[in-house]
């Protein structure tokens, strides 16, 4: 069961709010489905999906990242919503171009062309979760999250992320192209992040295990997820997309704050509002040295705690 309390304050006053979860499927699935990029960072396209084993996939979505998410939701205690949900994804990578046509369909040619096959998502909602979940879901090498939801009166919603794991991606799957400006860019023109990590020297390797232990000590909800040409740092939602430039030593980090809140220092960070990049975020803070990642911190932590 949750362990989260939610009070409202008043004069003199303190009391606690009762969470609830829909015992209808539905009505959360369509809450959710209304809302999909504002609560999870998914654009949504389709709902109740049949594939051609026969199956239901609650909701397909593409996700911040250009990745493909199946969000499945737990209607009942005992019921196995993480196996079923694997099935799906298996299913999912063996039918690549129906996806892609379905978000050719819905969000255009250039998001169908930018499909990121290396990390798809499994997403379960529920209003609470086993310990038996919790222990599944370690024990599987795959991208699944579980997130818990309670509703706090008409107004109030909560999500819980109970537990999430990352698969390490596979780099070399499929293409993709930078977001704002620079999107249209044909698939293979860009190294893979992993060809790139490849070319940093020893002190680059320093630079960036520190910034990873960094980030990652944030919290416990914190997911690392290498992608095709870069790394995303998240919690439900991306904090932190970094690339790297081996030829002049400089890591830079793409954090979602508004730039306009941020007294811009040239050659430290930059509003990338206006200006292709890859990953999300409109604030590009470059790291070009050690103690540059100490002065990063109260911004990218900024980040951390909107997402």
């Amino acid at each position: 069961m949750s362990d989260i309390k939610l009070f409202r304050i008043g004069t003199g006053t303190v009391n606690e709010l009762t969470g609830t979860t829909d015992t209808i499927e539905k009505s959360v699935q369509t809450l959710f489905e209304k809302n999909l990029e504002s609560l999870l960072g998914v654009r949504f396209l389709a709902s109740e999906f049949t594939t051609t084993n026969g199956g239901r996939i609650d909701t397909l979505g593409l996700d911040e990242n250009g990745c493909p998410v199946i969000l499945e939701y737990k209607r009942a205690s005992n019921e196995n919503v993480i196996n079923q949900g694997l099935f799906y994804l298996d299913w999912l990578m063996d039918h690549r171009k129906d996806f892609q046509w379905m978000v050719m369909e819905k969000l255009g040619k250039k998001d169908a062309e930018g499909v990121d096959w290396s990390a798809p998502r499994l997403i379960c909602i529920a209003g609470d979760f086993n310990r038996y979940d919790d222990h599944a879901v370690k024990q599987i090498q795959r991208n699944i999250e579980l997130i818990r939801y309670r509703r706090f009166g008409p107004e109030l919603l909560m999500l819980d992320l109970v537990a999430a794991t990352s698969a390490k991606g596979s780099p070399s799957i499929a293409g993709a192209t930078p977001s704002g400006d620079g999107a249209g860019a044909a698939p293979g023109k860009y190294k893979t992040i992993s060809t790139v990590i490849e070319e940093l020297d020893a002190a680059m390797i320093d630079r960036l295990e520190a910034l990873r232990a960094s980030l990652l000590a944030f919290g416990d909800d914190v997911q690392e997820a290498t992608l095709r040409l870069y790394i995303a740092f998240k919690r439900i939602k991306n904090f932190a997309c970094v690339e790297f430039r081996p030829t002049t030593a400089k890591i830079l980090m793409f954090v979602k704050v508004d730039p306009t809140s941020v007294q811009l220092e040239a050659g430290f960070t930059r509003d990338v509002s206006n200006i292709g990049h890859f990953g999300t975020g409109d604030l590009e803070i470059t790291l070009s040295k050690p103690e540059d990642l100490e002065r990063a911190m109260p911004l990218i932590r900024r980040s951390y705690e909107a997402s």
